[in-house]
């Protein structure tokens, strides 16, 4: 499955739209202005929350648990590296692999792929073209998917804010 994640540009929260190969929308993803931490609601076209992530607070490194029907089912976790980034999920047994400064990583298990993320270059705002293998892993590789982009957006603003 195809799936394309395009952020918005000029927007006070997170704001993401979830498109299929077609250009439908299949999923939003909304962030909440007034909050410790980031907390993002995934939501179906008909409005229903299929995914929650909220970023943990009074972490070293950025970690983000995400939960389906109020469990919680992974956790995301950047670990400490010197040159490469690397991310550990718990949850899933599912590695993460690939580039993530040029955006081009891959979500693998046991060798085989589960995601291939790639970005879309030259667009307005950041946009994502994702392909998922087996449906029944899409709301969650879309979720850890959405929290790699957190943690490289949010890496991102704090290098530019004059550190």
């Amino acid at each position: 499955m195809e799936y394309y994640i395009k952020q918005k540009v000029f927007s006070w929260n997170d704001q993401f739209t979830i498109k299929d190969s077609q250009g439908q929308d299949v999923y939003s993803v909304e962030g909440e202005f007034f909050s410790w931490g980031k907390k993002l609601h995934v939501r179906d076209t008909s409005g229903n929350e299929v995914l929650y992530i909220e970023q943990r607070l009074w972490r070293f490194l950025p970690t983000y648990s995400l939960y389906i029907e109020d469990k919680e089912v992974a956790t995301v976790s950047k670990e400490f590296t010197f040159f490469k980034p690397r991310y550990l999920i718990t949850g899933p047994s599912w590695q993460v692999e690939g580039s993530f400064w040029e955006h081009n990583y891959q979500i693998v298990e046991k060798g085989g792929v589960i995601a291939d993320i790639s970005k879309e270059w030259l667009t307005w705002g950041d946009a994502y073209a994702l392909n998922i293998t087996d449906e029944a892993n899409a709301v969650l590789a879309l979720g850890i998917i959405i929290v790699i982009d957190c943690v490289i957006a949010g890496q991102r603003a704090s290098a530019s804010s004059g550190s």
